[in-house]
């Protein structure tokens, strides 16, 4: 849609990473939950991911590296910054391209923030607990002690640590730590598109699907397991945090600035995964193993599951999808017509 022109006494809602798979599914929550004052942040010229977010209703699209310049220019009042944009390839070892758009990038969203009063709910990732040797609690003590397996999760980890110490902070902010996040709109991302998405090809390609095996003597081909969210659930739950935040006068609020896991708390297979996803296409397993990359064989997680009680201590209570029933909406309503949402 057109650009539309925003009265100078609008206040703004800033989504970053706005083109990318979970930054447009929460522009399209808050277009459904009737807001458009968005003022949408990413690099727009990448053509892959035009269609993410061109029939969104927004306020203003800025590109990232013009995105300090412009508030400067404009002074506008946001209300609330959703800080989703970032390098998410795991398979990405140039450090100094994380290092510049997940922690510098981070780092100056954060002084902006600070400087003007403005709340900050930021992504982080599940990939910050590495092998999990010191279990997946999201409480602040741990993030020091932990040993990511890539660059990317060595990013969020530092810029975690970074907000931890800082002494000028938001007037609220939130790191979530974001498990395996699937869902619609993630048509663009390649290689790092979820195991459904590609799964989901294979089927309609071959009628089958292969999954790695595992290559550890103490896991089966295909257990291993991980905490797969519903992208659904995940904007659901930055939508309430903010809803909390901007809610004047709520005495309910019992959420506090912090680091969150944000996944179900329920670990699942990879073979319960490819096997809901041949049911969304109502066709009969077949699945088959093949040996993991050598590129990622030695940083790859055998398991990964949220602790979520520190979310459920600050109030939320809503119920997320189950595997079963994420698959069947995503690949039913997006994948089977590469709808996006």
């Amino acid at each position: 849609m057109q650009e539309t022109i925003a009265h100078t006494n609008s206040s703004y809602i800033i989504v970053t990473g706005a083109a990318g798979f979970i930054g447009s599914c929460m522009a399209q929550y808050l277009n459904e939950q009737g807001y458009t004052n968005l003022v949408l942040v990413d690099d727009f010229g990448v053509e892959a991911k035009r269609k993410n977010w061109e029939t969104k209703q927004y306020a203003h699209i800025v590109e990232r590296y013009n995105l300090f310049d412009w508030l400067q220019l404009h002074q506008p009042k946001i209300d609330i910054i959703i800080h989703l944009g970032a390098r998410t390839d795991t398979t990405e070892f140039d450090y100094a391209i994380h290092q510049e758009l997940n922690v510098e990038y981070s780092q100056n969203v954060w002084a902006y923030c600070s400087q003007y009063g403005i709340p900050l709910i930021y992504a982080s990732s599940a990939a910050t607990y590495g092998g999990g040797e010191l279990g997946y609690n999201d409480t602040h003590d741990v993030v020091s002690q932990l040993q990511p397996l890539n660059p990317y999760g060595i990013s969020k980890n530092e810029f975690d640590k970074w907000a931890l110490a800082e002494t000028t902070q938001p007037p609220f902010w939130a790191g979530l730590k974001f498990f395996n996040v699937y869902g619609p709109n993630e048509y663009h991302k390649g290689r790092m598109a979820s195991v459904i998405f590609h799964s989901c090809n294979q089927i309609k390609k071959d009628g089958a699907v292969k999954l790695f095996k595992s290559h550890r003597p103490d896991c089966k081909d295909g257990e291993q397991l991980r905490d797969f969210i519903y992208v659904k659930d995940v904007v659901q739950v930055i939508y309430w945090m903010m809803q909390q935040v901007l809610e004047k006068g709520n005495t309910q609020n019992l959420l506090q600035p912090g680091i969150y896991n944000l996944g179900t708390g329920k670990a699942r297979s990879f073979y319960a995964l490819a096997t809901a996803t041949f049911h969304g296409l109502n066709k009969t397993p077949d699945i088959s193993f093949i040996d993991m990359p050598l590129d990622i064989r030695d940083k790859y997680q055998y398991f990964t599951e949220a602790n979520m009680h520190k979310l459920q201590a600050a109030g939320y209570s809503h119920p997320f999808y189950s595997l079963e029933d994420g698959v069947d909406d995503y690949v039913r309503n997006y994948l089977s017509t590469e709808k996006i949402w």
